[in-house]
């Protein structure tokens, strides 16, 4: 049984189609690529798998149930996501990171702070772990974010990640410690990811290549370079 089974699903806004008819299958373990033009639906993809919202016609699967008959609360104890738009509260960083955990030590949040490559910058700050963090994370640049949502995702431990792993507006600093907290989260676990680098498509195990709403081709790398397409 698949992990996940994106099955003929269709989503619009209003009058706008963003998804017509997207069919695939996740394993244990695999990675998945989503990639594709701007505008494709890439991003609505992702949160569907997520259950942001629920799609017009269609299904997603988790374990082989419908997403729309799992309480969220369980669902969600199962999936992390890292995400683009990453969301902090106005809290410390300590627990900005324990809501992956509500029950994790202090040396648990630790060790995950230093995996996501941010424990030396959290030390950098006037009360370390126990800064305050502004509404939104308004304190702190795009990288250290990210790092703070991939460490909030170590810490959860889920099996299957949904990521985005767009890492373009970062300046090269925050780019390379955010890619090595990436790989630190993905390694061993099942992937779904919007990429944006050859490396991560080169080595997924199936890539799904979206056009205007539509799956133009779906296979491993050698496969689609073979195929000459999209």
């Amino acid at each position: 049984m698949s992990i996940l089974s994106v099955k003929n699903l269709s989503k619009s806004f209003g009058k706008l189609e963003v998804l017509n008819d997207i069919s695939f299958n996740v394993e244990q373990g695999e990675v998945i690529s989503i990639i594709g033009p701007s505008g494709s639906g890439k991003s609505t993809l992702m949160k569907l798998c997520a259950r942001f919202y629920d799609p017009q016609r269609g299904h997603v699967l988790f374990n082989g149930v419908r997403m729309d008959e799992i309480e969220p609360e369980s669902l969600m104890r199962h999936i992390s996501m890292v995400f683009q738009d990453v969301y902090l509260f106005q809290d410390t960083i300590r627990n900005n990171i324990r809501f992956g955990k509500a029950d994790a030590t202090d040396e648990q949040i630790v060790a995950a702070a230093k995996k996501a490559c941010c424990h030396d910058f959290i030390m950098r700050l006037p009360k370390g772990y126990d800064t305050m963090v502004g509404e939104g994370g308004c304190t702190l640049s795009g990288g250290e974010k990210q790092r703070l949502s991939i460490a909030r995702a170590i810490l959860k431990d889920a099996q299957t990640i949904l990521l985005d792993e767009a890492t373009a507006s970062l300046d090269p600093e925050n780019e390379v410690e955010v890619q090595r907290a990436i790989n630190t989260l993905i390694a061993g676990r099942t992937v779904i990811v919007i990429a944006h680098r050859l490396k991560t498509i080169r080595n997924a195990d199936n890539i799904v290549v979206l056009d205007q709403g539509r799956i133009a081709e779906q296979g491993t790398h050698d496969q689609l370079v073979a195929h000459g397409g999209l």
